[in-house]
C-alpha cells in the first residue's frame, strides 16, 4: 500500500520554484516515467523541460534505436554525455535522461556537479507494463523483457543510488509521483 503524499499548495510550489537554482535531472530505469513526470514538474514550476533522448535524436537526425544499430552503444553514450552537458548549462530547468545515462561515470559526475539528481525508482512489474506500450527500446530487443529489465535494474541501482533524492514511481497516477518529487526536492533544498 502506498501512502499518498500531500500536495504542495500553489504558494509552496512558487516558493520551491524560486529556490531551484540549477537543473532538476530525473534519472532511473527506462519506462519509470521520467519524461511524463518531468513535463508536469516543469509546468508546475514554470521551468523549461528537455528530454535528453529527444535532444539526441534532433542533433543526430536519427532515432536512438538507429544510433544504437548504426554506431553502437559506446558512440551513443558519448553523444548523450555531450548533449546532457549542454542541457545542464541552461540553468534552472527539468531534464529527463535516458535510463543508462546516469550509469555512465562521466555523465553521472556532470549531473551530480551541475544539477539536482532525482532517482525515480519502480518495481520491475510496473516497468514491464509500461514498456509494453512501445517497441522503441534498443536494450529490450531480442530477449525476455522481464529478465532484461530485472537484470538492468540490479546492475544500475548502485549508480542510481548516488542521486541525493529517491522517489518511488508506482503504478498509481503520475500526479502522486509528481507530488512526491516536489516534496523530496523541497526537503532536500
Amino acid at each position: 500500500m502506498t501512502i499518498e503524499t500531500p500536495s504542495l499548495t500553489d504558494t509552496e510550489i512558487k516558493s520551491l520554484a524560486a529556490r531551484v537554482d540549477r537543473p532538476l535531472v530525473l534519472v532511473g530505469m527506462m519506462a519509470v516515467g521520467k519524461s511524463t513526470v518531468g513535463r508536469k514538474i516543469a509546468q508546475l514550476l514554470d521551468l523549461p523541460f528537455a528530454d535528453a533522448d529527444d535532444e539526441i535524436e534532433q542533433a543526430a537526425q536519427m532515432s536512438v534505436s538507429e544510433i544504437f544499430e548504426k554506431f553502437g552503444e559506446e558512440h551513443f553514450r558519448d553523444g548523450e554525455r555531450r548533449v546532457i552537458a549542454r542541457l545542464l548549462e541552461r540553468g534552472p530547468s527539468v531534464l529527463a535522461t535516458g535510463g543508462g545515462a546516469f550509469v555512465q561515470p562521466d555523465t553521472r559526475a556532470l549531473i551530480l556537479d551541475r544539477g539536482i539528481a532525482v532517482w525515480l525508482d519502480s518495481e520491475v512489474d510496473t516497468l514491464i507494463e509500461r514498456v509494453g506500450r512501445k517497441d522503441n527500446r534498443p536494450l529490450l530487443r531480442g530477449g525476455d523483457r522481464k529478465e532484461i529489465l530485472a537484470r538492468l535494474k540490479v546492475e544500475r541501482e548502485p549508480a542510481y543510488a548516488q542521486a541525493p533524492i529517491k522517489i518511488m514511481s508506482d503504478a498509481g497516477p503520475h500526479n502522486e509521483t509528481v507530488n512526491r518529487i516536489l516534496q523530496g526536492i523541497s526537503e532536500w533544498l
